[in-house]
């Protein structure tokens, strides 16, 4: 009977002892003894999935010597991929754009979702995902931040979220008090609530007070700013209210400071840092103490807290250096010292930009 000692068929035992399995390998090299079987099995792959790949029929018989291309899975053999290091440098890229958005957030970002007043859009975000983690109405988020329908948001844009909040009224508090509290011009607190602005508040009563934003800007041809006088040019809007060191500056961010704290002996008098009208005069318990309030007109007021003694009535024109206080150390001071506020149509800027800058 004639022999092919070079041809073994698939189904048929082994002869030899068993080679090293194949497990890592993409082509294999059959040695003496081996099936396809026994080679699929030590492979990890199906006889049928290597005898496709290599084109082989029934019986199946592989020769000594021959070479089979072993069917691995495509994410074994990643760096044979061409666009594998595109899709690596695109995935580096998205981390790094990652990284910038995170870096970009603004102090107003540092707490929850549910507390922030300005989220940057993250990867995946859409306006109904950052309404729902803010727990915000999807509608509001759209009209504080200007969208139009179908309300798309980018990557790295900066929305900001209108959160309420609301004041009980007690006992002393004057719709100007709020309002200065607030920072929300007491007519727009009116109209949130539906009462008549020129009603007085009653004690027990609960307001929402509206979150105003400034609108966004639409325009894309504006002109050029005109240029700014210089610090040294520039004529200060206000004089000192009184002399001594600042204990605290004026501070924005995570730590806000709305004005600045001078340090002063007790009784030393306060005046008026430009002429006025006093829109406020009493006591406000919860930070300033004894304060004062006056209206200079074309949205500016000034603030002094803190006070010994308040020496003014409410509705009093006051002229540029008149008393309107005595220093102490009521409401949140830290010792004797007056704290001093700027606001321009209800947000407070920072007095030194409009002091003079000598005492």
């Amino acid at each position: 009977m004639r022999k092919f000692p070079l041809l073994l068929a698939a189904l048929a035992l082994p002869v030899m002892p068993l080679a090293a399995a194949p497990s890592g390998e993409a082509v294999h090299v059959v040695e003496a003894g081996e099936t396809l079987n026994g080679i699929a099995n030590r492979a990890g792959v199906s006889p049928e999935a290597l005898a496709k790949a290599n084109g082989l029929k029934p019986p199946y018989v592989v020769k000594l010597g021959q070479k089979l291309t072993i069917p691995r899975a495509k994410a074994t053999v990643k760096e044979a991929d061409p666009a594998a290091p595109a899709r690596r440098a695109a995935a580096a890229a998205n981390s790094t754009a990652k990284a910038a958005i995170a870096a970009a957030k603004s102090p107003e970002q540092a707490n929850s979702p549910e507390q922030e007043s300005v989220h940057v859009v993250q990867p995946g975000e859409t306006l109904g995902s950052i309404a729902l983690a803010a727990k915000v109405p999807r509608i509001l988020i759209a009209e504080a931040n200007g969208l139009q329908p179908p309300y798309a948001v980018r990557l790295g844009q900066k929305l900001h979220i209108p959160r309420t909040r609301r004041h009980t009224v007690k006992a002393g508090d004057t719709g100007f008090s709020i309002s200065y509290k607030y920072g929300v011009p007491w007519e727009q607190i009116a109209l949130a609530n539906g009462l008549d602005e020129g009603a007085p508040v009653k004690a027990g009563q609960s307001l929402l007070i509206p979150t105003l934003l400034d609108p966004p800007v639409t325009r894309v041809d504006a002109p050029a700013p005109t240029p700014t006088p210089s610090a040294a040019s520039k004529p200060a809007r206000f004089a000192w209210p009184v002399n001594g060191p600042i204990r605290r500056g004026f501070q924005t961010g995570t730590n806000p400071h709305d004005g600045i704290d001078i340090t002063a002996a007790e009784g030393t008098m306060v005046r008026a840092a430009a002429p006025g009208t006093v829109r406020f005069a009493g006591m406000e318990k919860e930070q300033f103490g004894n304060l004062v309030v006056v209206d200079h007109g074309d949205g500016w007021f000034t603030a002094y807290a803190f006070l010994s003694r308040v020496t003014v009535k409410e509705g009093a024109k006051v002229s540029a250096g008149e008393r309107v206080g005595l220093v102490g150390h009521t409401g949140l001071a830290k010792g004797n010292e007056l704290h001093f506020e700027v606001r321009r149509d209800g947000k407070p800027v920072d007095p030194l930009a409009d002091l003079p800058k000598a005492r």
